[in-house]
């Protein structure tokens, strides 16, 4: 028995997948169908699933960020609405990909490889690098990232060169900026500014918090192999998420 998750945002396409897979591949069994990157990770520590359906963009937690989670513990199908100029990080054909809408024809040919794979008993593979090759093309080029971010304080507008912001963190309404030296909050969502930032010097640790790499001084793992992170110049403790503590194994 071959059996699958699928992660996706949106009802419609989630559910539509859902359709097409059973009259492609009947024998297929869903597991879960999950809103979310989180749902997703904690649907596949759960049942252990053969492959993973992720959609790429997920607020929160990405499909990405499940990938990386996972570590090779199923086989990954991506499905995006992104065009071809990101999805050339998938030309080695370890990992598949859908594009949106996802046609019959197309979504055939990723079955058939599936299937292959499964006959020859080829291990998932651990794409940890190709994920973080693809999270680079679908940022914003460099000529398009954010410099500065601006905060309305009553009758004051402070502005934070990002080069001096140590982190991001968010709520349901405003995003938390913190500099070396001051803070304040904006209206704009943490995933908008995310996409903005160049993923080298700015890390998610958690769906909620970003961290500038270079203010990090030290991780600290728990007895309970939770990690938290120390920033330089900073007095607060980070929390880092499942999701995102592959970034902390000592090398």
């Amino acid at each position: 028995m071959t059996t699958a998750i699928i992660a996706d945002d949106e009802d419609l396409p989630r559910k539509e997948l859902r359709r097409m897979l059973a009259e492609i591949w009947p024998e297929l069994v869903i597991l879960a169908e999950c809103e979310h990157g989180a749902d997703a990770l904690e649907a596949i520590h759960q049942h252990a699933p053969d492959i993973a359906f992720l959609d790429i963009r997920m607020p929160g937690m990405s499909g990405l960020d499940v990938a990386h989670a996972i570590k090779g513990r199923c086989h990954a199908v991506f499905t995006t609405a992104y065009d071809s100029h990101a999805l050339d990080a998938f030309a080695a054909g370890a990992v598949d990909y859908l594009l949106k809408p996802v046609s019959a024809s197309r979504l055939k040919e990723a079955v058939a490889r599936l299937k292959e794979r499964f006959a020859s008993k080829q291990v998932a593979p651990d794409v940890s690098q190709l994920m973080l090759e693809l999270d680079k093309r679908l940022r914003a080029p460099a000529a398009e990232r954010i410099r500065w971010i601006s905060a309305s304080v009553g009758d004051t507008i402070k502005m934070f060169p990002v080069e001096k912001i140590l982190f991001f963190s968010s709520d349901e309404k405003y995003t938390r900026v913190v500099s070396t030296d001051d803070e304040a909050h904006v209206r704009k969502p943490l995933k908008e500014i995310v996409d903005g930032l160049d993923p080298e010097s700015f890390w998610q640790i958690h769906r909620s918090i970003v961290v500038r790499a270079d203010a990090i001084a030290k991780a600290h793992r728990d007895e309970m192999g939770k990690y938290t992170v120390e920033l330089r110049g900073c007095s607060e403790r980070l929390k880092v998420s499942q999701a995102y503590a592959w970034r902390f194994k000592p090398m």
